[in-house]
C-alpha cells in the first residue's frame, strides 16, 4: 500500500520559495490501480517523483506498506527505490543500447551477474511480447514497441510499485488500449500496485480503480472511479463520463438526465419504463459502458407529457433520474444501490 499524508512540496528558499504541492492526502491499496489527473501545472509530475522517492516533500509523509520513507538517508532511500518501478513518458530509452541492453541496464547498476541477467532480461521481454525485439534499437521500433521495452525495464527489479508518468501520451487509441491492458495484466499477475499520472480521462475510465484530481497542487476529488461515475454532483464523474448533446426533443416532452446509480440496473429499464408510465420514451443521447466489470452510464430521455411517478421509478431500478426543465432530481434509494 502507498499512503500520502499531508504533503507538502516547495521548490526554493523561504520568501521566494514557490508550492506547487499544498497538503495531499490520499492512498493506493496492494493490487490497485490508481490514477492522478490534471492539467499542465498541477504537481502531477512532482507528486510522481515524490512516490517514486526521487524528490523529498518540504512537509508530509510517504508510507509504503507502513513504512515512513520520507526521511530516510539517501543510502537508505536508493534501497526503498528498487521497490518501485518507474515508467516515463516516451519510453526514454538509451539509443545506443538494443532493447535488451536498455532493460538490463538496472540490473547492471544493481550488480547483478551476467548470467542472471541475461535470463530476467529474456523473461522481461517475454512478458511485454517483444522476445523476438530484443536486439533492435528503440529507433527500429515502434512507439509502442519502445514503452513495452520501457515497462520491461521497470520491472526488472522486481518492484511491488510502478508509477507510469504520461506513458501512454502520443500514442494511438489502439495501442493506449494494449499498453493499458498490458499494465492490467501485470497487476493481476504479479500484484502491483500501479499509479497512473495522467491528463487522458479514457485512460481513467478504462484501467482505474480509483482516481484522484489535482488543481494548482492541491487535490479537488478522489474516491473510487465507479463511485464516482455514478454520483450525477460529481464534476470528475461527468468529466469521465461527460453528457453528450443531446437531439432535438418535442416541445411537449419531458426531459430528464438519467445516471447509472446501481449493479442491478436492468438493461431494459427505458422499455420498463414506458410500460409503467404508459407513455412514449425516447432516448436523445447516451453512453454506457461496463468499467472494471461494472455497469456505468448517462443516458438522455425524453417523456411524453408529464408523468408524476419517473422519478420513483427510475430510484426503484438504480438510477439517478434529474429532470431537466426545473432540476428535480430522484437519487437512487439506498436498496436499489447497494
Amino acid at each position: 500500500m502507498i499512503e500520502v499524508r499531508s504533503v507538502t512540496k516547495r521548490f526554493g528558499k523561504r520568501a521566494r520559495s514557490v508550492e506547487v504541492l499544498h497538503d495531499i492526502d490520499f492512498s493506493v491499496g496492494t493490487g490497485q490501480i490508481a490514477a492522478v489527473i490534471g492539467q499542465s501545472g498541477a504537481g502531477k509530475t512532482t507528486l510522481s517523483r515524490i512516490i517514486s522517492l526521487l524528490e523529498r516533500p518540504s512537509e508530509g509523509r510517504i508510507l509504503l506498506d507502513g513504512t515512513d520513507v520520507s526521511g530516510l538517508s539517501e543510502r537508505r532511500l536508493r534501497e526503498q527505490r528498487r521497490a518501485i518501478g518507474t515508467i516515463f513518458q516516451a519510453s526514454s530509452l538509451l539509443a545506443r543500447r538494443t532493447a535488451a541492453e536498455n532493460v538490463a541496464l538496472p540490473l547492471e547498476f544493481a550488480g547483478v551477474g551476467r548470467a542472471e541477467r541475461r535470463a530476467r532480461v529474456a523473461e522481461l521481454l517475454e512478458r511485454v511480447g517483444l522476445s523476438d525485439k530484443a536486439d533492435l534499437y528503440p529507433r527500429q521500433l515502434s512507439g509502442g514497441q519502445r514503452q513495452r521495452v520501457g515497462i520491461a525495464r521497470s520491472l526488472a527489479l522486481a518492484p511491488k510499485v510502478l508509477v507510469s508518468d504520461e506513458a501512454t501520451s502520443g500514442l494511438d487509441p489502439a495501442t493506449t488500449r494494449s499498453i493499458l491492458a498490458l499494465l492490467r495484466e501485470l497487476r493481476d499477475d504479479l500484484g502491483l500496485t500501479i499509479v497512473l499520472i495522467t491528463h487522458e480521462m479514457d485512460v481513467v475510465r478504462q484501467v482505474a480503480d480509483v482516481v484522484t484530481v489535482l488543481d494548482a497542487g492541491r487535490v479537488v476529488e478522489s474516491g473510487p472511479v465507479i463511485d464516482l461515475l455514478r454520483d450525477p454532483r460529481s464534476e470528475l464523474g461527468v468529466g469521465l463520463l461527460p453528457d453528450r448533446s443531446h437531439i432535438t426533443a418535442d416541445d411537449r416532452d419531458v426531459l430528464w438526465h438519467v445516471t447509472y446509480g446501481s449493479d442491478t440496473v436492468p438493461t431494459n429499464w427505458i422499455e420498463l419504463l414506458g410500460t409503467a408510465t404508459g407513455r412514449s420514451i425516447g432516448v436523445l443521447s447516451g453512453t454506457v459502458e461496463s468499467v472494471g466489470g461494472r455497469p456505468a452510464g448517462r443516458v438522455t430521455i425524453s417523456v411524453a407529457g408529464d408523468h408524476p411517478s419517473v422519478g420513483e421509478l427510475l430510484a426503484s431500478w438504480g438510477l439517478h433520474g434529474t429532470r431537466v426543465d426545473d432540476n428535480t432530481s430522484a437519487p437512487a434509494t439506498e436498496e436499489a444501490a447497494a
